[in-house]
């Protein structure tokens, strides 16, 4: 390998560029350091949710992607954009190869409309870049015209009105796949072998006002990747190649910025035969690699490279082509298709693809908490997934853009989503799955319950709580991590249980700060052994409906959730099967537990009571006209609860039950508030509906 590295009087200087460069690289780590609040429940440093956010999509691939003041550029293979949500062919507007949008919406940004055109075959855009001003849009790729201006696969765009540059007019031989832009210089790769009708191998510079500038690597393969250093002086070189300058230095080189003379070459051994570069970025702790392999024996993995002498600092040797990469935060993203990371001490070989990961620009490993996942995308592509990633920071929030081939997000239960999506730097919404795989048993210590942790794409360190009998009050909490390849068993052993006793436990899962819940779990049940002193009894109910005061002859009995309202009023009638009380016992206690549904408009701000139902009613055939008489004792009352798809205790007076023991309990909830309460029925499944736990004493 050459490790020379020029300094001082030895390299020719441009005092424009060093100075724009050096402006630029402040803007940055300005903004690296006090850019948009972290999201507040994700795992530290991750600075990004999981949940991704509506954004338009496209019918075809996005290969790159660009950002300038809250403005999102994607180019491609495609001919039209429509709504998140819009099927293929449904609500479509034309964008042919490229499209404009805003960043913090996600919809098309109005003034932007530009089609890249080409007379034969299928055009295409593959790079694209903005100059440190903002000013101007470069981009690159396979294309003979730009809204009917002739160029040829390089086009600058003006962005102050989204106009074609006519005073940029470079010849391009073939396909541009990379840009980089400085101040004064748009240095390019791809395909072509010459530029203007002077002969560049794969890589050449032009002035931002178009002349051909005598910078010439001289790579003897396609240029796939430029990324420009921090302080303006090299810009290193990603691709095919095997050779620069006729010096061996394969897929990967460093040449100066001014004179394209090799700076740093990286011998045999370094990236094998059978792996390219496909993507680079920088930041002020170094260099990063995205690669691709094809056949065994492959690298496709992340390499960090220090600004120093270019020496490799760390590698990520997972597998699975990555095809692009971008640092924020110190945090380096990735988008690959990484099946295989035991190499690393992560994940072994999966039956599916995970295509994007975090890790730390100071350390690979291990992987950071952050896995938002897409497909890989359909038949007649390459089937990678993602191709480009970029951020774009609007109204003080950061976005994180992500564009390719996929078709589906698959951590958003394989939602369809074609070409883009996007992810924000808060809030966290998305919650925990839930604990599943809970169980309990009798030991010599008490009951030991034990549940599978639960999983979110973006928070490893979760929060568990066990709750016993149907009491709103945790009998433990603790926090595990756990990952989507490794998800312990966890345990603890519940001393303060009696003899004789039937027992119930449900589990949730909570993020930091308790920002998002999960559901509970499916119940376990245990009895201890021995003659009880006390014991709990939990009964779900058998039967439920409401009606409405403004549809009197509507039954609502089969439906999943149950309403209740005073002012245009719903009411809501429970009916619970009792067990009769165990020989020397009485019913001491009872508590009445119900879960608010999902919907926006679930919760209440009003108070609800619980009443003894006095007439006759059924499931099915309950009306607002037919409803049954109501009891005047108030047996426990709910205030205000305003939270969704949140369990909800109400204490009962026990001797308002205590003379339905061995037969049915009819129970009302009623209101005389204005904000309707909406909750899961028992046809919503266990344990989202309404349930009674009843607690027996000896006499």
């Amino acid at each position: 390998m050459d490790s020379r590295r020029r300094r001082g009087g030895g390299r020719r200087r441009r005092t424009a560029l060093g100075t724009l460069l050096v402006l630029t690289a402040a803007l940055w780590t300005g903004a690296q350091a006090g850019g948009a609040p972290e999201a507040e429940a994700v795992t530290p440093p991750v600075a990004f949710t999981a949940d991704d956010l509506p954004t338009w999509q496209t019918n075809g691939v996005v290969w790159a992607l660009a950002q300038s003041h809250g403005v999102v550029y994607a180019g491609g293979t495609f001919s039209a954009v429509r709504p998140p949500g819009a099927e293929p062919g449904q609500q479509e507007q034309g964008a042919l190869n490229f499209v404009a949008l805003d960043a913090a919406t996600g919809a098309p940004a109005a003034g932007c409309d530009l089609s890249f055109t080409i007379g034969s075959g299928t055009a295409t855009v593959r790079a694209l870049a903005v100059s440190p001003d903002g000013r101007t849009l470069y981009a690159g790729g396979r294309f003979g015209a730009v809204n009917g201006e002739s160029v040829s696969n390089l086009a600058a765009v003006d962005l102050s009105d989204c106009s074609v540059r006519t005073d940029f007019k470079v010849a391009v031989s073939a396909t541009v796949r990379a840009l980089a832009v400085t101040g004064d210089t748009v240095y390019l790769g791809g395909d072509f072998t010459s530029v203007e009708n002077r002969d560049r191998g794969f890589y050449a510079a032009v002035g931002t006002s178009g002349g051909l500038e005598p910078w010439d690597p001289d790579a003897d393969e396609v240029g796939r990747a430029l990324q420009v250093t921090p302080d303006g002086e090299d810009v290193v070189l990603g691709g095919d190649f095997f050779y620069v300058q006729n010096r061996y230095s394969h897929a990967l080189a460093v040449v100066d910025a001014a004179t394209g003379e090799l700076t740093k070459r990286y011998g045999w051994g370094f990236l094998p035969r059978t792996s390219v570069v496909k993507g680079l970025a920088a930041d002020p702790n170094g260099i990063y690699t995205a690669n691709e392999g094809t056949g065994s024996g492959v690298f496709d993995g992340r390499i960090a490279l220090d600004l120093d002498d270019f020496g490799q600092r760390w590698r990520d040797t997972c597998l699975g082509a990555t095809q692009s990469v971008v640092v924020h935060r110190e945090v380096l993203y990735s988008s690959s298709h990484a099946h295989d990371c035991s190499s690393m001490g992560e994940f072994d070989e999966l039956h599916e693809r995970q295509h994007l990961l975090a890790e730390s620009v100071h350390d690979p490993a291990p992987l950071l908490s952050w896995f938002p996942d897409t497909d890989d995308g359909p038949a007649g592509t390459e089937q990678i997934g993602p191709r480009a990633m970029v951020v774009s920071s609007s109204g003080g929030t950061d976005y994180m853009w992500v564009g390719g081939e996929f078709t589906r997000i698959v951590t958003h239960g394989n939602m369809k989503q074609q070409g883009l999506v996007r992810f924000a730097s808060g809030p966290d919404t998305g919650a925990p799955s839930v604990p599943d795989e809970v169980s309990a048993r009798n030991t010599a210590d008490g009951v030991e319950v034990s549940w599978r942790a639960s999983l979110d794409e973006d928070d490893s360190a979760l929060t568990y709580r066990v709750y016993r009998n149907g009491s709103a009050t945790p009998v433990h909490t603790e926090t595990a991590d756990s990952l989507f390849w490794d998800r312990p068993t966890l345990s603890f052993t519940d001393t303060g249980v009696d003899s004789g006793t039937s027992y119930t436990y449900r589990v949730t899962a909570a993020d930091a700060d308790d920002a998002n819940v999960s559901n509970t779990s499916q119940g376990a049940s245990v009895t201890t052994p021995g003659s009880p002193s006390q014991l709990t009894v939990e009964v779900e109910a058998t039967a439920d409906t409401y009606v409405n005061g403004a549809a009197t002859s509507s039954d609502y009995g089969t439906h999943q959730q149950l309403a209740v309202r005073g002012d245009s009023p719903y009411e809501t009638y429970l009916r619970f099967d009792l067990p009769a009380a165990p020989d020397g016992m009485e019913l001491t206690g009872a508590t009445l537990t119900v879960t608010t549904s999902g919907d926006s408009y679930a919760g209440s701000a009003s108070t609800h009571t619980v009443v003894p139902v006095t007439g006759d009613w059924s499931e099915t055939g309950t009306t607002y006209a037919s409803r049954p008489a109501l009891g005047s004792t108030v047996l426990g009352t709910l205030a205000s609860p305003s939270e969704l798809q949140t369990t909800y205790p109400v204490e009962l007076a026990p001797g308002g039950l205590s003379e339905s023991l061995d037969g049915p309990a009819d129970l009302a909830l009623t209101s005389t508030g204005t904000d309707s309460l909406w909750l899961w029925a028992h046809e919503a499944g266990s344990p989202r509906g309404p349930r009674l736990t009843l607690t027996f004493e000896k006499s």
